[in-house]
């Protein structure tokens, strides 16, 4: 790589972030808890089979990282659920867009989410993979906002609880943009006009 195409990239790199308004949680920070999270998990299912469940798309990072701290044999599955589209508050409707590629009945499985917000796509998930019979189903969440979940849900596996806003990066997004910023941050109100619906 070039010095003229590594300022290109830094400067695509800064104007990225000129959305960003505040950092609520770090990149030091999320890795800390992901740590922590995958001992815990390490711990409970040493003598389990273990399925981890990612939810498309959102989960995909912190899925990743969490394997890598999960020191036991690990099996793979996605499923993909659409409830925001283009809008920063969910629609409160379910869709699933992509199902399971494997059967679940007996198996151990770890449900991994991005964030919990109303709770309704992971209560919608959670009561149709209970209908499959799996051995155990837990829920691990990397952030859960507490102040507006309508419904009650028990999450084993908890990292963050943050307030009320719409926040983007480590797999969060807004229009598709931000998943792949390595913290969780706000935007500006700038950033979201002509998009918000």
């Amino acid at each position: 790589m070039t010095a003229g195409s590594t300022d290109t990239l830094l400067s695509h790199v800064a104007e990225f972030e000129q959305d960003i308004d505040r950092i609520l949680i770090s990149g030091d920070e999320v890795q800390a808890k992901i740590r922590e999270l995958g001992d815990r998990i390490t711990e409970d299912y040493r003598d389990k089979d273990l399925l981890l469940v990612g939810v498309l798309k959102g989960a995909f990072v912190v899925m990743a990282d969490l394997s890598r701290h999960i020191r036991l044999p690990l099996r793979f599955d996605f499923m993909a659920v659409s409830s925001y589209g283009a809008s920063t508050k969910t629609s409160g409707v379910v869709r699933i867009l992509k199902d399971l590629d494997h059967d679940v009945e007996n198996k151990h499985v770890l449900l991994v989410e991005d964030i919990v917000d109303s709770g309704l796509t992971l209560a919608y998930l959670l009561k149709n993979l209970r209908a499959r019979r799996p051995a155990s189903l837990e829920v691990c969440a990397l952030m859960q906002k507490p102040e507006v979940q309508r419904v009650d849900i028990d999450i084993r596996y908890k990292g963050f609880e943050i307030p009320p806003v719409f926040v983007v990066g480590y797999g969060l997004d807004f229009a598709e943009k931000y998943r792949n910023l390595p913290y969780v941050a706000t935007l500006k109100p700038e950033a979201y006009e002509g998009l918000v619906g």
